[in-house]
């Protein structure tokens, strides 16, 4: 993928990109959107999570092998080496 920021200081302008030789002769999509219409829209669409929307995704199970991880890596970050 290749990815750049503009910033347009016209309404009409040329620009120029140099693609990988891979993406010659294939179909490549070009989108222009501006930051604060992606923030808006995506907000629109996606609903704001609450820690109760996150309830019983994880098995007991789970929950406790996550648990012992997070312990053992405390215990990791507290030894002296």
């Amino acid at each position: 993928m290749v990815q750049t920021v503009v910033t347009p200081h016209k309404k009409d302008f040329n620009m120029t990109v140099s693609l990988p030789a891979d993406y010659v002769g294939k179909e490549v999509h070009v989108l222009f959107y501006i930051d604060e219409e992606l923030v808006s829209t995506t907000s629109a669409i996606l609903p704001k999570k609450k820690p109760s929307d996150f309830f019983g995704i994880l098995t007991e199970e789970e929950g406790e092998k996550m648990d012992k991880h997070i312990q053992q890596m405390r215990d990791e970050w507290n030894r002296n080496i």
